[in-house]
């Protein structure tokens, strides 16, 4: 399957509710060979009237980390664990997860990254069950900006550096430079 097919799988989603109350799905944007992944947890209200991903004020402050370690967003990749907006902005359920889970695994399986960073806890968790990594699920806090080996399906080494989501500045601006560290792990990994 490519991408583009998959963006049109997508787009007729019914599995879930979230398909109810959509404007847009939020398929993701990038690179389709990046080496480079970040997946965040669900689309805010921003990006589900645009159908993109990180376009909201967290999105300016995803720009503003990716300028601070100078990667520019067209060489990257960039999802969602949820392609659906979940009203009020709320967390993701396990149902709702379970539900779009084969979305986001086709993605990694066309997309091939070397590098995957979940942004959250629900990314991250999400992230370390499919790599089996799950003895190490703990608070985000304990696992931001830590560099963890895995095998993606096909035996390819690939690491995962699960960060902050951008949005915990849009409530605490003091919290950036913290994110700014965090995402300088990856100026430091072989590609």
């Amino acid at each position: 399957m490519e991408l583009e097919e998959l963006q049109h799988k997508i787009r007729d989603c019914k599995k879930c509710e979230l398909c109810k109350s959509r404007k847009f799905t939020v398929f993701g944007e990038g690179d389709p060979n990046a080496k480079i992944m970040f997946i965040g947890e669900a689309p805010g209200f921003d990006e589900d009237q645009s159908g993109l991903p990180f376009v909201g004020e967290a999105g300016q402050v995803f720009n503003e980390l990716l300028r601070h370690i100078n990667l520019d967003r067209k060489k990257i990749f960039i999802a969602n664990v949820l392609k659906c907006r979940p009203p009020k902005n709320a967390d993701p359920t396990p149902e709702q997860i379970s539900c779009c889970s084969e979305h986001l695994d086709a993605q990694l399986l066309i997309i091939k990254p070397k590098v995957i960073c979940p942004m959250g806890n629900f990314a991250t968790q999400f992230v370390f069950k499919k790599f089996g990594l799950t003895d190490k699920i703990t608070g985000i806090m304990k696992l931001k900006g830590t560099t963890f080996n895995a095998k993606d399906s096909y035996g390819n080494d690939i690491v995962i550096v699960p960060l902050l989501h951008p949005a915990v500045v849009t409530y605490n601006r003091t919290k950036l430079p913290e994110l700014q560290k965090d995402i300088e792990v990856l100026l430091y990994l072989d590609e």
